[in-house]
């Protein structure tokens, strides 16, 4: 059960590349490709004990407000994803909950989501029909991080992953206080603390010394944690760097 957990979320963490960024506020013309440099990172670099998300925007594409407002984007949809990898996501997922963890608060998060849902013909997933959960690091409602654009667009991304590999699991979005490593173990542990079966963490810092004692929040039985590889060449960031 475990294994295919983990299948399930390596399938999310890679189409996270895949994923159109439409919903980020661009579209990419029919066909096109990003050129070399063509991209720019959603978070800033990370400080020492901070992370980044791992979220890119293409740079050169044109305004959503050039694009038919109703045009489906070009990339990989749900349907591409599920058969590129195989998933039974029309038959399975019902009752499981998947958790992203991010930093900051994504207010635009469930509206996003209804426009990708509906843009691909998913069932809604919303706070109001149990399927979406928003909470803080906590695990409480209220009250929510402040907001932040970059980690907003990397959450966005995120809940549309899950829905294109998943589209009938609830989903829960824990977001931590900062890319503080402290803040985002305790929104790793709020997530297997509330029942996920698969938390996906979209972030990484440089691993250290200090970082390494957080790993111990990684470790849920039961529970599949991933974690983006990042995009630097060789190597990986951590967590994912994380035994």
């Amino acid at each position: 059960q475990l294994r295919s957990r983990a299948r399930l979320f390596g399938t999310v963490v890679t189409a996270l590349a895949a994923i159109p960024l439409a919903v980020l506020g661009t579209a990419a013309p029919s066909g096109a490709a990003a050129s070399a440099g063509a991209t720019a990172h959603s978070c800033a670099t990370a400080k020492a004990g901070f992370a980044s998300c791992k979220a890119l925007v293409r740079t050169d594409v044109v305004a959503a407000k050039s694009v038919a407002p109703n045009a489906t984007p070009s990339g990989y949809g749900p349907s591409s994803l599920q058969s590129a990898y195989n998933l039974p996501s029309a038959t399975a997922g019902s009752g499981r909950t998947v958790a992203i963890v991010d930093a900051y608060d994504d207010p635009t998060a469930e509206a996003d989501l209804a426009v990708y849902r509906s843009r691909y013909q998913l069932p809604p997933c919303t706070s109001a029909n149990g399927c979406l959960r928003k909470v803080n690091q906590a695990g409480a409602a209220t009250p929510l991080p402040s907001a932040d654009a970059g980690w907003s667009e990397e959450i966005s991304l995120d809940l549309d992953a899950i829905s294109a590999a998943c589209a009938d699991c609830k989903i829960l979005l824990v977001e931590a206080n900062s890319p503080n490593t402290d803040d985002l173990m305790s929104a790793v542990d709020t997530a297997a603390r509330l029942g996920a079966v698969a938390i996906s963490n979209s972030y990484g810092a440089a691993e250290d010394s200090t970082i390494l004692a957080a790993d111990a929040h990684l470790n849920h039985p039961g529970v599949a944690i991933t974690a983006s590889s990042g995009d630097g060449g060789y190597g990986v960031s951590w967590p994912a760097s994380s035994p």
